[in-house]
């Protein structure tokens, strides 16, 4: 009996983003240029956050993410 609802398998990566703007911007520098060559992101989890200081100011952001894609076939 077919079912309305897919099967869904994901496949993880990691990416790391910065900015120097903020963690958004890094958020989404990353998941900008992943589509570039990655299809079918579906999700993604900030699962650190870093940032450089400079003259007792945050001058730079970055963040690892991992990313959920479905597969293939």
């Amino acid at each position: 009996m077919p079912t309305a609802e897919k099967d869904h398998v994901y496949k993880i990566l990691e990416l790391v983003g910065s900015s120097d703007t903020s963690i958004e911007d890094a958020i989404k520098n990353a998941v900008s240029r992943a589509s570039k060559t990655i299809r079918d992101m579906k999700w993604f989890e900030v699962v650190q956050t870093r940032g450089h200081i400079e003259n007792g100011a945050v001058r730079h952001y970055q963040v690892t993410l991992r990313v959920g894609f479905t597969l293939e076939g």
